[in-house]
C-alpha cells in the first residue's frame, strides 16, 4: 500500500492505496464521487473526466481512467460533484447543458461539463469548430452533439458577459467542516417525511 493525499473537491484526503488502482476507481470507490463514472476503462470515450492540477498548479481535464491514484499525490482533484458552487448554484457550464437540454441518458455529461470547463478556461470564445476539436476526446451515443456545441456556446458566452472564469470557484472553509458543495440540501430543510425511518 502507498499512503497519498489529495484534494477532492475541496476536502483533503489521507489514504492507503494499491500502487496499481485507478484515480477514478480511488475516488468512486473509496471516496464516494460516484459522478465520475467508467465508461470504457480505456480512455477512449471520456466519461471519467475529471480536472486535475499539474505540477504548475493550473487544473486540467484528464481522463481519471488513464491516471493512477498515486499520481494524484498531493494535487487537486475538482469532480462533477465539487463543480458547483458553494451555496449549490451550478457553474454556467453545468446551467447551460441543464437550459439547451445537452444531457439525454447523462452517461457521458459529467466528463463531457468538465472537458468544456477546461476548454473554456483556456479560451473564452471558441468557435464551433474549437469547441468540437475541444470535445473530441469525450464521446456521446445519444445527443448527435449539436446541444451540447450550443450549450458550451452559451455557457461562453454567459461567463463572458459575466466577466467570469470557468475555472471553478474556490471551495468555503465549510468543505472542510463537512459541508461540501454535493452535500445537498441541509438537512433542517428536507421534510420529516423524506427521510428514511427503520422498519421496527
Amino acid at each position: 500500500m502507498t499512503r497519498i493525499t489529495v484534494t477532492v473537491d475541496g476536502v483533503r484526503y489521507d489514504d492507503d492505496v494499491e500502487p496499481r488502482t485507478l484515480l477514478v476507481h480511488h475516488l468512486r470507490e473509496q471516496l464516494g464521487k460516484i459522478g465520475t463514472v467508467v465508461g470504457c476503462d480505456t480512455s477512449n470515450c471520456g466519461a471519467c473526466t475529471v480536472l486535475m492540477s499539474g505540477p504548475d498548479g493550473r487544473l486540467v481535464s484528464v481522463k481519471s481512467c488513464s491516471v493512477l491514484a498515486v499520481q494524484a499525490d498531493g494535487r487537486e482533484v475538482v469532480t462533477i460533484e465539487g463543480l458547483a458552487g458553494p451555496d449549490n448554484t451550478l457553474h454556467p457550464v453545468q446551467q447551460a447543458f441543464h437550459d439547451r437540454h445537452a444531457v439525454q441518458c447523462g452517461f457521458c455529461t459529467p466528463g463531457m461539463i468538465l472537458s468544456a470547463v477546461d476548454l473554456l478556461t483556456e479560451n473564452a470564445d471558441p468557435s464551433d469548430a474549437e469547441i468540437r476539436e475541444g470535445l473530441e476526446g469525450n464521446l456521446c451515443r445519444c445527443t448527435g452533439y449539436q446541444n451540447i456545441i450550443r450549450a458550451v456556446r452559451d455557457a461562453a458566452a454567459t461567463m463572458r458577459a459575466r466577466k467570469q472564469s470557468a475555472a471553478p470557484t474556490e471551495p468555503t472553509v465549510e468543505a472542510g467542516e463537512g459541508r461540501t458543495p454535493d452535500d445537498g440540501p441541509p438537512r433542517e430543510h428536507v421534510p420529516p417525511e423524506a427521510i428514511p425511518q427503520p422498519v421496527p
